[in-house]
């Protein structure tokens, strides 16, 4: 060890000393997190207040600390909390094993997971880091209602979900996307892209009949039209 050793440390010391220092407020002052920020967990409702849980299990599944306990049970006209066949009965996060890795919320097929930008889980006991369902639930909107109660947009399942408002539209693969009670829902992404696509179709017909008719005129144009509808329809092919 040579004399000028701890002089040396020392010197670490006294250049950082001036230094202009960067401090953060918290707690004093409100930390700003990303937008996808991995913060504490929340089991989103529908818009009448009803659970999106399914009790799948799905989210327990894939994560890998083994932090989350599910126990799924059977929905009732009497006594309902989702609008499907089954809801999340227990739900359980334990906060001294989870990782805040977000692959249960890949996991789950109804969105009813997700996380928020919550990062102050630190308590005084080890009970109160195991968060029950009541704890993780999405508090109540105006306009909706805690369940249980019935389905308040559509009398069964599938009208429930196309009676759903645009945000929460189903997307263009769902079934029944080409009925008529569905295409009375104007505001969902699929029909509204479907009347866009045949307008334009019928707008560009009109376009083209338009410089058919400055070029041939309309009688030309007029019998152009009846022979490729003839064509067609497969009756003007020779015999």
């Amino acid at each position: 060890m040579g004399v000028f050793d701890p002089i040396a440390g020392f010197g670490v010391t006294f250049r950082t000393m001036f230094r202009r220092t960067f401090t953060q407020g918290y707690p004093l002052k409100t930390k700003v997190t990303a937008p996808r920020f991995h913060g504490r967990h929340q089991l989103n409702r529908w818009p009448d207040g009803l659970e999106k849980c399914v009790g799948c299990e799905l989210c327990a599944w894939a994560c890998p600390a083994d932090a989350i306990y599910v126990e799924g049970a059977q929905n009732t006209d009497e006594d309902r909390y989702s609008p499907g066949e089954r809801y999340g009965r227990v739900y359980q996060i334990n906060y001294l094993r989870c990782i805040l890795c977000g692959l249960c919320i890949e996991a789950c097929p109804t969105r009813a997971l997700t996380m928020t930008n919550e990062f102050e889980l630190a308590d005084d006991t080890r009970a109160k880091l195991i968060y029950e369902k009541q704890d993780l639930l999405a508090p109540l909107l105006p306009g909706m209602e805690a369940p249980p109660h019935e389905r308040r947009l559509g009398d069964d399942e599938q009208t429930y979900f196309l009676g759903l408002p645009a945000t929460e539209a189903p997307p263009d693969w769902a079934p029944g996307m080409g009925d008529a009670q569905t295409k009375i829902n104007l505001g969902y992404p699929a029909v509204r892209k479907q009347e866009e696509k045949q307008a334009k179709k019928a707008r560009k017909q009109e376009k083209k009949q338009a410089r058919r008719r400055a070029i041939f005129g309309d009688d030309q144009v007029s019998s152009t039209a009846a022979g490729n509808a003839v064509e067609n329809t497969g009756l003007g092919g020779d015999s």
